[in-house]
């Protein structure tokens, strides 16, 4: 099992990018959390088979913001770069969870 740390760039604050970043990771069975960063960045740390992190990854630059959720002046996600830091996964997480407090 590993852990991937990803800090992902662009327009992906008030987008629901969170709340599709948990869909999709519950999707995989990855565990972990997901929340925005005070720079602008969204902030991922998930654990998992290495096979299911790189999908999740690769979900990243494409979840298309809104979703279901037809809201007039809530633009698309766009995600413009992901920093991905590897590491060996620590079994500390039971779900994958949005956090909402930096």
């Amino acid at each position: 099992m590993k852990r991937a740390i990803l800090k992902i760039y662009g327009e992906v604050q008030g987008v629901f990018f969170r709340r599709q970043a948990k869909g999709i990771a519950d999707e995989i069975g990855l565990v972990g959390w997901v929340r925005n960063e005070p720079d602008g960045a969204v902030k991922i740390v998930a654990e998992g088979d290495e096979a299911g992190l790189k999908k999740m990854i690769e979900k990243c630059y494409t979840i298309p913001g809104r979703t279901r959720f037809v809201l007039p002046g809530i633009p698309s996600a766009r995600t413009d770069k992901i920093e991905v830091e590897w590491q060996e996964a620590t079994g500390e997480f039971n779900e994958f969870s949005i956090k909402y407090n930096v």
